[in-house]
């Protein structure tokens, strides 16, 4: 007899982040609060670090958060009331705030940091940060019908820079963060309680020492700041003046989000736009494609409940990396846990250790027997789907997506699941 269906409201949603994959790193992320979570690279805080590292400020928003940790956490933001999110029907959003700091600081070499002059190479190039998922063990025996074709529409219509492979032992998809995030602001964006905590307006401050109003936690942080600042190199230029020196020639990106997406795809944009070390920067990442609250994955002619093919314990990873040493330098696991396993106070119970361990790629032995989750799976019918993405988009150009980031009309969650 079959096990009875998995529903939603049988699990909480956990969301922790840290700079590494162990998961003794990271730290329980708030949801939908104005206050921004830090998140420190280890190889950035050790002074003998070969690697650079970042420091970064964290903000995860869910809409319909009705069953998460912590307990009683806004079940959604004003984020969300906001344009272009109230129009996309945006779901969720991770906003990021990083700077990027070098292999070695000034105070380190002997010519007390004047070699930083003469260096051309003073970040981290476009081609080498990446965002995306990614796994430790194979999820191929879980996957539903169709994956293939859903990784066609990704790339053709939502970020044509995405590369895959959701059948690979370690499974992953990435981008370059240049093209990936929906909005990409030079300096450090805007701490606004009433517009949901850290929000980014595509462009640049017009000065890189300004903030543009951490409201929300404004005392704490910059006293933060301050002390960040004493450690990283400052840049030479203002946030605005690097941003449109570095776009000359780009055929008008301006402060275009779409514009400067499809850009970024180009290869003599990501030779121009280098991350650089001590510089702030603001993005943000945002869709209508994963609806947390019903557990469904939506795509124009894809979709599908993702409890009736997960294995119970696998969860859904973020990872901002570099993509010559694949570290990364932050790590966002969204976990799922049953109700019973939780406290009421909303600390985990032992026995859901297990669940985090698998969920963060740990116990890599423990493989799925073949074909199980495929026994009574779906007839699934590729062309068909390409044909209702089709005519979902039809006048939507190529590459983009959500309108203020990758474009599009914002009706992609309209669509009816493919995959019940």
């Amino acid at each position: 007899m079959a096990p009875p269906p998995k529903k939603p409201e049988d699990y909480t949603l956990r969301v922790t982040a840290g700079p590494t994959y162990d998961l003794s790193t990271h730290v329980e992320v708030p949801i939908n609060s104005p206050r921004l979570t830090h998140i420190e690279s280890s190889s950035s805080s050790s002074s003998t670090a070969e690697a650079g590292g970042m420091d970064i400020d964290l903000t995860v928003r869910i809409q319909n958060y009705h069953r998460g940790l912590p307990r009683n956490s806004p079940s959604t933001s004003p984020y969300f009331d906001r344009e272009p999110h109230r129009y996309n029907r945006d779901q969720y959003s991770i906003g990021i705030r990083f700077t990027p700091r070098g292999p070695r600081q000034p105070s380190e070499r002997n010519d007390g940091g004047k070699a930083d002059e003469e260096e051309k190479e003073v970040g981290i190039p476009a081609a080498d940060l990446q965002f995306g998922n990614d796994f430790d063990h194979p999820i191929r025996n879980y996957l539903p019908p169709g994956v293939n074709t859903a990784m066609h529409i990704l790339k053709w219509w939502i970020d044509p820079g995405l590369e895959g492979d959701a059948y690979a032992d370690e499974p992953y998809l990435y981008g370059p963060a240049l093209s990936s995030f929906n909005a990409v602001r030079v300096g450090r964006g805007e701490v606004d309680e009433e517009k949901g905590g850290l929000w980014v307006e595509e462009g640049a401050s017009s000065d890189s020492d300004v903030d543009d109003g951490d409201s929300a936690q404004a005392t704490d942080e910059k006293k933060v700041v301050v002390e960040r600042k004493k450690e990283h190199r400052k840049p030479k230029k203002s946030s605005k003046k690097w941003r449109e020196e570095l776009l000359q020639g780009s055929g008008g990106v301006g402060n275009d989000p779409q514009k400067r997406q499809k850009w970024a795809l180009k290869d003599d944009a990501k030779k121009k736009w280098v991350w650089e070390y001590g510089r702030t920067y603001a993005v943000d990442f945002y869709n209508p494609y994963i609806d947390f609250g019903k557990c469904e994955l939506k795509l124009p002619g894809f979709g599908v409940n993702v409890l009736r093919y997960w294995d119970g314990e696998t969860g859904l990873r973020y990872v901002l990396r570099n993509r010559l040493t694949k570290k990364p330098y932050l790590v966002i696991l969204f976990t799922l846990y049953p109700n019973d396993m939780i406290n009421e106070d909303g600390t985990l119970k032992p026995e859901a250790l297990k669940v985090t361990a698998r969920a963060s790629g740990g116990e890599k032995g423990m493989v799925a027997e073949e074909g199980k989750a495929m026994e009574g799976g779906d007839k699934f019918d590729a062309d068909k789907a390409v044909e209702e993405a089709k005519e979902k988009l039809e006048g939507v150009a190529l590459g983009e997506g959500p309108k203020g980031g990758a474009g599009g009309t914002g009706g992609a969650a309209d669509g009816d699941d493919d995959v019940d």
